[in-house]
């Protein structure tokens, strides 16, 4: 595991916790696709939410999170219909709007297997100006044109339950709760899963979305 690096303080993020949303999910983090990149393991991941099955696409380069950790989180709308103050990145200039470019970037994931590492790359920069760059800015020039032709009601925010400061904690993600695969699919993918995290438990036992 590699030591954090130190980040650079952002106004805004350290939120109170009397902001705490009423209900909070049991999360667990199961494992990563396999991909690295910049030395770190690229997204997208996979966890459960209320012991289902869910994609999780990290946004957070400054905290890490542990194969098989649990904990519990706040989920948050990106679709406009509520605030932001429960999540790591709320307080940013266009936090909404970095959000959903965010999201759309987790759709380019799909059929884009060679770029894993600039998708992730680039949602990484929309936070945090610390995270590693990806080899061009053509990701972001992508999402910033065609972010607003995604419907985001099916997106949200994952983040530690409050209170919520920029490091020591567990990374953000995004979630896409459309609906899931097929029972069929989700044994394939849980036997996958299970193989995979034998394997980098033998290497690593700490990621950082990374």
């Amino acid at each position: 595991m590699k030591a954090l690096r130190p980040v650079l303080c952002l106004a805004g993020i350290l939120l109170g916790a009397g902001s705490a949303f009423a209900d909070s999910f049991p999360i667990t983090f199961l494992g990563v696709n396999g991909a690295i990149d910049f030395g770190y393991y690229v997204g997208p991941y996979y966890g459960t939410i209320n012991n289902d099955p869910v994609t999780l696409y990290c946004i957070d380069f400054a905290n890490e999170v542990s194969f098989g950790q649990s904990w519990l989180a706040n989920l948050t709308a990106i679709d406009g219909s509520g605030d932001l103050s429960n999540t790591r990145y709320g307080g940013l200039p266009n936090a909404l709007k970095l959000y959903q470019e965010a999201a759309w970037l987790t759709t380019q994931y799909a059929g884009n297997a060679a770029n894993y590492g600039d998708i992730q790359g680039t949602i990484w920069q929309l936070f945090d100006p610390n995270a590693p760059q990806p080899n061009s800015n053509a990701w972001l020039l992508l999402a910033e044109s065609n972010y607003q032709s995604l419907d985001f009601s099916n997106f949200e925010v994952v983040t530690n339950a409050p209170p919520v400061y920029a490091t020591g904690q567990i990374q953000e993600f995004l979630i896409d709760r459309a609906p899931v695969p097929e029972p069929s699919s989700i044994i394939l993918l849980g036997t996958v899963l299970i193989v995979t995290g034998f394997v980098l438990r033998r290497t690593t036992s700490r990621v950082a979305c990374r």
